[in-house]
């Protein structure tokens, strides 16, 4: 009996609905005013964009079929699953249909590694390019990395998606070793350096074509979104510290745009029964998401407010807090830097204040270039004074003094919705 395409779309659409790092952070790269679609505003699924906007991408596996037999994952070799695969022309012609419906606003699209590692990421890029060159469309387009993959396949998929990524799966060699043995760490950190490298190269020609004589053809858009990947949270034994220190080495390296943590979710809770006594795997109660939550909140300190991931934890304190946030937790534990003086400290202090962001200390800057700020004007500007009160003076005056740790943090624990999964733009 032939397989109908709503049949696919049901297939692999639940397939691919485990994979966390689909978010966008736009761009305008391959639409001029004259395609369909629009990159720039483009988020996740049903996700939020800056200007609060509800947007969603068409996130499918171009198949789910799979020789490699990673234990926590649902398509797995190994598992008893129905199995399907597009084509390309089918795949090119729905994300146009659904475009034209306002269902979505771009594709995410990644794929089980069903045969030679350089032949998938050529569907892949090949549908990239069908939906661009054939069809005009100027969304989002989100591919992923497949480790293995050559640096000619790398290059050719940039020129057609806006972003690309490669999931680094699991924290350590030894772990990918034990559940996804088909796996090479070197293959996936090779794709990232390979991405940079090429990503590097592109800028660079682009910067020199700007002094090129007029009508010479500038250098070509090469993924302008950057590269992203994803990082599987509690189905292995490390520990905070080392997700952190990863993660921040990832940024360091590879100047990679997010890191997304997925919590470890057991297969045997998805499909057949049968995966439930893979003595490989943890048997847990559920998905671990307070914790996938606090590494969030950990990543936002790396990537906004200037931490290093030194601060955040050490070797006597391996894991986050599970009651506060990271920065609050910071906080207790270094009370000699507090109160801060907000009408005089600079924007590297303020943000070290809990229940100050980022935009918040840019506007306290800016505040108070014309006055003194208040406890009162600084609530006017966004501070969350319920976290804020005990680390603050303003003019010298204080709310209330850090002098009971143990105290502050009963009160706050729990404050900021933990077990709620951040916002993927900074607002």
């Amino acid at each position: 009996m032939k397989e109908s395409l709503h049949d696919k779309i049901s297939i692999l659409s639940g397939a691919a609905k485990y994979d966390a790092s689909c978010a966008t952070s736009g761009s305008s790269g391959f639409n001029q005013g004259k395609k369909m679609g629009a990159a720039l505003p483009a988020g996740v699924c049903h996700s939020w964009t800056q200007d609060g906007r509800c947007v969603s991408l068409l996130k499918v596996l171009f198949s789910n079929i799979c020789k490699y037999d990673c234990a926590y994952c649902v398509n797995r070799a190994s598992a008893d699953i129905k199995r399907s695969t597009f084509t390309v022309n089918e795949l090119s012609e729905l994300t146009c249909e659904f475009y034209k419906r306002n269902y979505i606003e771009g594709l995410f699209l990644s794929s089980g590694i069903f045969t030679d590692p350089d032949i998938v990421m050529g569907k892949l890029t090949e549908t990239a390019k069908t939906l661009r060159t054939e069809m005009g469309f100027g969304g989002y387009i989100h591919l992923k990395l497949i480790p293995g993959a050559g640096e000619k396949m790398i290059r050719e998929a940039g020129k057609w998606a806006d972003r690309l990524s490669v999931n680094i799966e699991l924290p350590t060699e030894k772990s990918l070793q034990c559940l996804a043995p088909d796996k090479s760490k070197k293959d996936i950190i090779g794709a990232m350096s390979d991405f940079s490298a090429v990503r590097l190269e592109t800028e660079e020609a682009r910067k020199q074509s700007k002094f090129l004589p007029q009508g010479k053809t500038s250098s070509p858009w090469f993924a302008p979104a950057g590269q992203s990947t994803q990082l599987i949270v509690g189905a292995t034994g490390e520990d905070d510290r080392q997700i952190i220190n990863l993660t921040s080495s990832l940024y360091n390296k590879f100047s990679l745009k997010r890191v997304y943590y997925s919590a470890f979710i057991h297969p045997g809770s998805i499909a057949h029964r049968e995966n439930r006594f893979d003595p490989r795997l943890p048997q847990t109660a559920g998905p671990p998401l307070v914790r996938e939550h606090r590494l969030y909140q950990a990543d936002w300190l790396l990537r906004f407010y200037h931490f290093n991931a030194g601060e955040i934890l050490s070797e006597e304190q391996p894991f986050l807090d599970t009651h506060i946030d990271p920065k609050t937790a910071w906080a207790l534990n270094h009370l000699d830097f507090f109160p801060v003086e907000i009408n005089r400290a600079d924007y590297e202090t303020l943000l070290r204040i809990p229940g100050i962001g980022a935009k918040t200390a840019r506007r306290i800057i800016e505040s108070r270039r014309s006055r003194n700020l208040s406890i009162e004007g600084l609530h006017r500007i966004g501070a969350s004074l319920k976290r804020a009160r005990y680390f603050l003076t303003a003019g010298g005056k204080s709310i209330e003094k850090p002098d009971d740790p143990v105290r502050i943090k009963r009160i706050l624990s729990d404050s900021d919705g933990a077990g709620l999964q951040l916002p993927l733009f900074d607002f």
